[in-house]
């Protein structure tokens, strides 16, 4: 079963950056497509940005796009997710997720639908 665990969250002022990492065990990571999804208080999880499977396909938010960067480390069968320019608005608790089956196209991905497997999230919070 894989499993994965996030990190690097914390505090930061507005116009800071974070660098959030998730790191998966028990398969190799490379095989499948990932999500970076945030969740604030009272608010629905939403999506942040996904990978597919390829590592070709990469699909973004239209409220992160141009200030977050999803990457992923095959070597460390772990994934990134880049963010600057943080924003008061960005403060949630971030979770990455794995698509173990398929190959769902950009639309999918957007949605929870595809994800079977989820990390235990990690806060960020952006504030002065």
């Amino acid at each position: 079963q894989v499993q994965l665990v996030e990190s690097g969250g914390g505090w930061v002022q507005p116009g800071g950056s974070l660098r959030l990492s998730c790191a998966a065990s028990g398969r190799t990571f490379i095989n499948y497509s990932m999500g970076w999804f945030r969740q604030a208080p009272g608010k629905e999880r939403e999506f942040v940005a996904a990978f597919a499977r390829s590592g070709i396909r990469i699909v973004y938010a239209e409220s992160v796009r141009g200030r977050f960067t999803i990457s992923r480390e095959n070597a460390k069968n772990a994934g990134h997710l880049q963010m600057n320019s943080l924003k008061p608005e960005d403060t949630a608790v971030y979770y990455c997720a794995l698509a173990t089956s398929g190959n769902p196209i950009a639309s999918t991905l957007r949605t929870t639908e595809p994800y079977d497997i989820w990390g235990q999230g990690t806060q960020v919070t952006v504030s002065s």
